[in-house]
């Protein structure tokens, strides 16, 4: 089903809330039909398309708009993450489409290339209905569903896989930061939380809070799954750092 929906659902008084629009692309059809049918059940919650591959997904996510792409990351011809690199590619402040992949295993080296990627987290295929219908909602609220943490023992693995650093040139952006934006960037790699960052550096916690928020400004960044890989990218953080 390729058609869009009308949003649904109502918010106080007589308001219209508006679904959030989810494509779901995966390779089997039973597996579309099974989120299919746990999404719909959900009154905020409008499935606008279906794909089977990559390519499909990418031309659909351009004509549906979807919010959120849930997307599967192994599939014949154009795989999960080539397809997720194009659509954000092609996001636009007008629409900037969110894509939560799905896996089979959390610690897969395709999962850490889909975040480097720009997906906004992962999920697991055998995941109960509620934790895939609340990552749905907390992705397109523009937020990330993989901690920093995880994400950091993915990077600790796979870290080899990553591109190498020139010691002699500056990682590019890094010397727009202030010196506390640093040391903040390097307490988010390490997967601390804002509350433990404020511990750390014996700062508010809204304080710390705003030093993010520059920072993924400065650095173009989505998110703070975004700001731990950029931080393993350009040698701020190396594997089994503390």
């Amino acid at each position: 089903m390729d058609e869009r929906e009308p949003a649904r659902g109502t918010q106080g008084r007589g308001e219209v809330m508006s679904a959030v629009r989810v494509l779901l692309v995966d390779d089997q059809p039973l597996l579309r039909t099974g989120f299919r049918l746990i999404l719909e059940a959900e009154s905020d919650i409008a499935v606008v398309g279906e794909a089977g591959d990559g390519a499909a997904a990418v031309e659909l996510t351009r004509s549906l708009l979807p919010d959120v792409v849930l997307m599967d990351i192994r599939m014949p011809g154009t795989n999960g993450i080539e397809a997720t690199r194009r659509i954000v590619r092609d996001g636009a402040a007008s629409h900037d489409p969110r894509v939560l992949i799905l896996t089979t295993f959390d610690l897969d080296e395709y999962v850490i290339e889909a975040v480097r990627a720009g997906a906004s987290g992962f999920l697991l295929k055998d995941s109960p209905p509620e934790d895939l219908v609340q990552a749905i909602r907390i992705v397109a609220a523009g937020d990330a569903i993989v901690a920093p943490s995880v994400t950091r023992r993915l990077l600790d693995k796979f870290a080899t896989r990553l591109p190498s650093v020139q010691e002699s040139a500056p990682p590019p952006g890094l010397d727009t930061l202030t010196d506390r934006e640093r040391e903040v960037l390097t307490h988010v790699a390490r997967g601390l939380s804002n509350a433990e960052i404020a511990a750390e550096l014996v700062v508010s916690e809204t304080t710390v809070k705003t030093h993010v928020g520059n920072v993924l400004a400065k650095l173009g960044l989505r998110d703070r799954v975004q700001a731990v890989v950029y931080a393993y990218e350009t040698g701020l953080s190396r594997p089994g750092q503390n």
